[in-house]
């Protein structure tokens, strides 16, 4: 069986609810906010961590929701804006799977299993085990690789 890792960005590794009048933007359909983002933990670390647990056989993946406002147009603009994100602030990182879905998918149905870092709590309680808080991610990862 594989061994996953897996990431939500807003709310986890990127500030989308810090960026001033994110959700105006969004509802106006400006991808401004998902590209502007700050990160919400150090990504230098972060970028060592997963290359090094890549190295010792897990596959690491990003699982992202969509705007909750929606049109097939702005969706290719979000995706292209969380594609930016992830390129601009971890770029040494070699992603083995990214999905960017519509708003609501179910993760875990999506994903499989392993583990999962979410803001979100329901995401979480789906998942089941497995299933982290974006404060414990350094912790995870480096509990994985003692």
């Amino acid at each position: 069986m594989k061994k996953m890792i897996w990431f939500d960005m807003d709310g986890t590794i990127a500030d989308l609810y810090g960026v001033e009048n994110w959700l105006p933007m969004l509802i106006a359909a400006d991808p401004t906010p998902y590209k502007v983002a700050a990160p919400l933990l150090h990504l230098s670390t972060l970028a060592r961590m997963l290359n090094k647990v890549q190295r010792e056989g897990y596959e690491i993946g990003v699982i992202s929701w969509l705007s909750k406002n929606s049109t097939p147009e702005y969706d290719e603009l979000v995706k292209e804006a969380k594609l930016y994100w992830l390129a601009k602030h971890l770029p040494s990182v070699k992603w083995d799977t990214v999905h960017i879905v519509a708003y609501g998918t179910s993760k875990v149905e999506t994903c499989g299993g392993g583990h999962l870092f979410d803001d979100e709590d329901r995401n979480r309680n789906e998942w089941g085990e497995g299933a982290h808080t974006p404060d414990e991610i350094i912790k995870v990862l480096s509990s994985l690789l003692a």
